[in-house]
């Protein structure tokens, strides 16, 4: 569905669209104790988990990641320590539901902190990790889904040749675009419409090579020059 096409955005049962300039707010994390704190793979696992399935106890975690409740336990301690989860209300013990504290979170680098750059990889490796595992897991049953699953599901790469500030500011805009149409549904599953199901999309851009010597500070290609393309 394109934001042209009648009914984009609305949410079910006649409930009101979100405000589509309004994006969700995404937890900026630059510090290197969380970073490193979030550098574990349960730990990413367990955020992966909380913010597909919502609230849930250790007990239920467990079965989900296919660790100990024991285990994940001591994580969601250890997260919620960092701010990451927090108590959903009810329970005691490993009976107690855990839920996110936000609905995502941005990771900037440091170029000037080497210790901040490292975590920062580290984390991003981690999670880039899983993301590819399931994409991989698509590919290899994609033929099992039904055929109006297979025919939505984009499967593309595209290059353009931009500058630097072409691409931080087309960035912005697919963050405007796609940031806050459906993020409401992770946290309010009566917005969910029959027949969703969690969908994941991953927007990767990066230039593939250095500029050239006294490029970094014009730009490549002047105004006007626009953007060249090649998709597959």
């Amino acid at each position: 569905m394109t934001p042209q096409d009648p009914g984009a955005g609305q949410a079910p049962d006649g409930a009101p669209a979100p405000d589509p300039a309004a994006a969700p707010e995404l937890r900026e994390i630059t510090d290197v104790r969380t970073l490193r704190a979030l550098a574990h793979p349960v730990r990413i696992a367990l955020i992966e988990e909380l913010t597909i399935n919502g609230p849930m106890t250790a007990t239920e975690a467990a079965e989900g990641i296919g660790e100990s409740p024991t285990t994940c336990s001591f994580h969601l301690r250890q997260l919620a320590k960092y701010g990451f989860v927090e108590e959903a209300g009810g329970g005691k013990g490993r009976s107690r539901p855990w839920k996110m504290t936000s609905v995502g979170m941005s990771l900037t680098s440091s170029p000037e902190d080497p210790e901040v750059q490292l975590a920062t990889n580290a984390v991003a490796h981690m999670f880039r990790e899983r993301q590819f595992a399931r994409y991989q897991a698509w590919l290899e049953a994609r033929h099992a889904f039904p055929p109006a699953w297979r025919e939505a599901a984009p499967d593309s790469q595209i290059l353009f040749y931009l500058t630097a500030e072409e691409l931080a500011q087309l960035s912005e805009e697919l963050d405007r675009l796609l940031l806050p149409r459906f993020m409401d549904r992770i946290t309010d599953p009566g917005r969910r419409p029959a027949g969703s199901v969690p969908v994941e999309m991953m927007v990767l851009a990066y230039p593939i090579r250095l500029p050239a010597a006294g490029d970094s500070d014009k730009g490549a290609g002047g105004a006007g020059d626009g953007s060249e393309g090649a998709a597959s």
